[in-house]
């Protein structure tokens, strides 16, 4: 069974894409990430962070207290609402430019250039969103609130 969405419907979806990136990079940046950032998971989501796996809020916490602080700039992304639940499940793709530590002036010398910690780096971000059944219903026309089932990233340059 196939269901068409309506201009709404991808309107709605689009804000809930919107709304999700703008709250998850700016957490992702906070002082506050390690205790913030694996409120957006549950114990089932699964994440693959440059091709190591993680699973569930535990894991997520782990990967993040584990790294440099952040500085995200997204540069694009898009939403595609995955028909089979009402409100859809959300595919998010995110791009942008990643800094990890203080930047590149923030290195000591000897610092190698492949380093990690203070390069930008380009990365590209999909996620699955799934509605939150624990979330209060939204009302017609309100975005919903949605949990990252699913989440891989990697860096691309």
């Amino acid at each position: 069974m196939t269901t068409a969405f309506t201009r709404d419907d991808i309107e709605i979806a689009t804000r809930a894409a919107d709304s999700f990136t703008r709250l998850y990079y700016s957490t992702y940046d906070s002082a506050t990430r390690v205790d913030d950032l694996p409120k957006f998971y549950r114990a089932s989501s699964t994440l693959t962070w440059n091709g190591n796996p993680c699973q569930g809020v535990d894991g997520v916490r782990k990967l993040i207290q584990d790294m440099p602080s952040t500085k995200h700039e997204v540069q694009s992304y898009d939403c595609h609402p995955i028909p089979g639940s009402q409100p859809p499940s959300l595919l998010v793709s995110v791009s942008g430019n990643v800094i990890h530590g203080k930047g590149p002036s923030g290195n000591p010398a000897a610092t190698a250039s492949k380093s990690i910690d203070g390069q930008p780096r380009v990365f590209f971000q999909t996620f699955m969103l799934v509605p939150d059944p624990t979330a209060p219903v939204a009302k017609a026309g309100e975005v919903a609130k949605y949990y990252v089932d699913a989440d891989a990233m990697r860096f691309v340059g």
